[in-house]
């Protein structure tokens, strides 16, 4: 009999504590989330031989690094014009790739946070309206 009342509460008792350390994690992932979106430009991970988007300038003399790293005979060497017109869609793209997963993070934590709290509520519950062990 003492047997058949602790399996409920050791199964009640690990759901609890996995909800509580998913709500944990999912508000941790959720606050860097949200810093990503203030600022989108330094979000995520920098690709090694990516050009900088910090500034035109930056990005202009990445690009000609690279130009000039090139052993090709012919090398084109594009306007200031072009740079910054491709510079601004590099940039416009990061912006757009980190909003977009800044906001699909903040969606999949909010929904994980919401049925970690129902979760932890309903066993919670049931785990009190259990019988209590006789002394």
């Amino acid at each position: 009999m003492e047997k058949r009342q602790k399996i409920p509460l050791v199964y009640g008792y690990a759901i609890c504590l996995v909800t509580v350390i998913t709500f944990i994690i999912c508000v941790g992932n959720m606050v860097s989330s949200i810093i990503d979106i203030g600022d989108p430009l330094h979000a995520g991970f920098n690709v090694q031989n990516a050009p900088s988007l910090a500034s035109f300038e930056n990005y202009k003399m990445d690009i000609l690094k690279a130009q000039s790293g090139n052993t090709g005979a012919a090398t084109f060497t594009p306007n200031d014009a072009t740079l910054k017109s491709m510079y601004e869609s590099a940039k416009a793209d990061k912006i757009a790739n980190q909003n977009h997963t800044a906001r699909r993070d903040i969606m999949v934590n909010s929904l994980l946070i919401i049925i970690s709290i129902i979760l932890f509520i309903t066993h919670w519950r049931w785990m009190q309206k259990l019988p209590k062990e006789p002394e």
